[in-house]
């Protein structure tokens, strides 16, 4: 069925599921959120601790419509239904296979009537979708540059890591054009890409509003920070309190066993 916000245009390639549901070389994981439940090829890419944190970080009221953008395994939106009452998330990954099995794992949880797995290139998903036409935008990005560090020979795993498909510049320019006035704009990174962020976010009329930097505990540096933008806000620039991940024993902090559904031992 066709959206009120999609052209009328060829669409993307919306992924259909076919049986098996599950495949022999992939496993199952309990995503600890209302019995939700992602499947994963231990092989490829799977998904982190950013991840989850991000889907934590987004404030989705009821009724908006989502799009996650690079959505790899469908952690973000599958998550997103389970802490929403978005009426439509979407998820878009260039990767056929893996968005195969990121539709499988729509089905596995019968959120076939709100998610929806998209294969296609995020450069050209505004080919297909009206302008301004989405209330929230999610990305886990790629976090490297083209050209440094050295890419994981397995191509599903470099094209995760490494901005081979779709730049960071890509990824904030088309949020901003598929998000409505005041929509938001939610992304997570590493702090060495900051000024690039704030920059490009500032550039396409993404404004920074809040920021949160993910500590591994509180001797360390942040090795991670979440970023909500609003289309054409008001600039002002929102430091939360540092989220640190582990405690000095190696144990995980009471916020850390919070976001993930779970009490503390």
């Amino acid at each position: 069925m066709r959206s009120n916000h999609q052209k009328e245009i060829d669409q993307p390639g919306e992924i259909i599921v076919q049986e098996p549901i599950i495949k022999k070389h992939e496993r199952v994981d309990d995503l600890q959120c209302k019995g939700l439940k992602l499947i994963q090829d231990p092989e490829g890419f799977c998904f982190g601790m950013d991840a989850v944190l991000l889907s934590n970080f987004c404030e989705i009221k009821n009724r908006w419509r989502v799009i996650d953008l690079g959505t790899g395994s469908g952690i973000i939106p599958i998550l997103l239904a389970g802490k929403s009452q978005a009426s439509e998330i979407i998820g878009v990954e260039i990767q056929e296979a893996v968005a195969e099995m990121a539709g499988r794992s729509v089905r596995l949880n019968q959120l076939e009537d709100r998610v929806k797995i998209i294969h296609e290139d995020l450069n050209r998903i505004t080919d297909y979708f009206d302008a301004h036409s989405f209330d929230a935008v999610t990305s886990n990005p790629p976090y490297m540059h083209q050209g440094s560090g050295i890419p994981n020979p397995k191509s599903s795993k470099a094209i995760a890591r490494h901005e081979i498909k779709a730049t960071l510049e890509d990824v904030i320019r088309v949020s901003s054009k598929l998000l409505k006035d005041k929509g938001h704009f939610y992304m997570v990174h590493r702090p060495h890409r900051l000024v690039d962020v704030l920059c490009l976010c500032r550039q396409y009329r993404l404004e920074p509003k809040k920021i949160r930097f993910v500590h591994p505990n509180q001797g360390k540096k942040p090795n991670i920070f979440l970023i909500q933008c609003i289309r054409n806000g008001k600039p002002e620039l929102k430091f939360m309190d540092p989220l640190y991940v582990y405690h000095d024993d190696g144990t995980y902090t009471e916020e850390i066993y919070e976001i993930y559904g779970r009490e503390s031992i």
